[in-house]
């Protein structure tokens, strides 16, 4: 299967420029995406884009990954309502560096002709003087052409309607004709011919076949995959929390797993040939065994193993499955003890988190005082209530029944400072002993 055939089926492609299937089918071909740094991490929404250069690679072709240093400063207008904040050098070079570790875990660097390239305009753009930049490429755009494009037009209209009150800068408009110059150089430099993204960057890559055209004659080609978007329509790649991050110190590997873990079966059926590997068949496979009992949630598990390991590793994964049994009630206090804390924490980020000083703790005589007076009625509002619901059998301290209200409190802390609290079927408390 080529990589035409490969990305219809799995639902990724949107559109090729004429001759790019002939172009692929006759030689190996040096394509390339660019990732502005507008970010110490990449998101699952451009991990989407990056599968079209894993592929582009797994086909035998050239994958380069381009870090926008020098665009990054700037700001695309596509797809955006109003202009990026601009950041300065530093942070755009930390950006950089995280981008790119992450970006070396999905391409293999070491594979002998089509060993996948990073590069950073920065690089070419540092010395370029703005007149030097007007003389030798502005002039071989014109402001008609550029105006064309959608990226412009909706914002153009935008303002017309009054739905923003400061325009489009030059600074956004020229964005084009400096991605299309990124496109160029790597053309002249390095033979790159194809240039790749979503579906909002089609004017953007074409305007690099352009010039590339104007200033050499040469010809080059644009694909772009299908912009990923939830069943109601809007972006993927967004929680009620914000983005979901590649990077696990911003979204934890347990809230990255239960993600994916919690997509409906029609974002699931769509995804899980977009962000997975798994051949045809045994997604054909996955899907049937799915329909036959949902209840058990077989493809999303499928998909967010899959995910979750590539993106941070098996151990996580295996953190994140425990993590996710604790809460629904199969863990045991092995499984509690064997959660590193990030993770810990992570599962148990939402619920009533009650510290208690190491004084305290060792003083309290039983468990029906540390669940009243020592943690000032926060879990049960007197020791008469505690002792209620222990002898119902309704309290568990690290997932262990709580057998008589009068049992001395000498619980194993997890991680040396913590108790998880259950209070019925699902009332949680932390119990951190400083």
């Amino acid at each position: 299967m080529n990589l035409i055939e490969e990305l219809r089926w799995r639902g990724m492609l949107h559109d090729f420029m004429p001759g790019t299937e002939e172009l692929l089918a006759s030689e190996m071909t040096s394509g390339y995406i660019g990732f502005d740094p507008t970010a110490s991490s990449l998101h699952i929404g451009n991990l989407a884009t990056i599968m079209l250069l894993v592929h582009l690679q797994r086909a035998g072709h050239k994958p380069m990954a381009l870090v926008g240093g020098a665009t990054g400063m700037i700001g695309d207008p596509s797809g955006k309502s109003a202009e990026r904040n601009l950041l300065d050098e530093a942070t755009l070079r930390a950006n950089q560096e995280g981008v790119r570790k992450q970006l070396e875990k999905f391409l293999d660097f070491d594979c002998g002709a089509n060993s996948a390239e990073i590069v950073n305009n920065y690089d070419w753009f540092k010395e370029f003087s703005f007149l030097g930049f007007l003389r030798e490429v502005g002039k071989h755009i014109s402001v008609n052409y550029m105006m064309a494009k959608d990226s412009v037009k909706k914002r153009i209209s935008a303002d017309e309607d009054g739905d923003r009150a400061e325009g489009l800068s030059y600074t956004e408009f020229a964005y084009q004709l400096i991605q299309g110059y990124d496109f160029y150089h790597l053309y002249k430099t390095k033979g790159v011919k194809l240039q790749m993204g979503a579906s909002d960057q089609w004017g953007n890559i074409t305007t690099g076949t352009e010039l590339i055209r104007r200033m050499d004659g040469g010809k080059a080609y644009a694909l772009v995959g299908k912009l990923v978007t939830k069943s109601d329509g809007t972006k993927f790649g967004k929680s009620e929390g914000g983005n979901i991050w590649l990077d696990a110190t911003l979204t934890s590997p347990y809230k990255f797993y239960q993600f994916w873990l919690n997509l409906s079966d029609e974002e699931t059926e769509k995804l899980i040939k977009v962000f997975t590997l798994l051949p045809k068949d045994e997604i054909e496979k996955l899907t049937e065994e799915h329909k036959q009992a949902p209840h058990l949630r077989v493809l999303q598990k499928a998909l967010a193993k899959d995910v979750t390991i590539r993106v941070h590793s098996e151990e996580d994964y295996l953190g994140a499955v425990d993590a996710s049994e604790i809460l629904f009630g199969k863990g045991d206090l092995e499984t509690l003890k064997g959660l590193k804390e990030d993770i810990l924490l992570s599962v148990f980020e939402g619920v009533p988190q009650i510290e208690v000083s190491q004084a305290t703790y060792v003083a309290t005589a039983t468990v029906s005082d540390l669940l009243s007076d020592a943690t000032s009625g926060q879990i049960f509002e007197s020791k008469g209530e505690a002792k209620r619901m222990i002898k119902n059998g309704g309290v568990s301290v690290n997932r262990e029944k709580v057998q008589s209200a009068d049992e001395p409190v000498n619980f194993e802390l997890l991680q040396g400072k913590y108790l998880v609290v259950q209070k019925g079927k699902k009332n949680y408390y932390l119990v951190i002993v400083n």
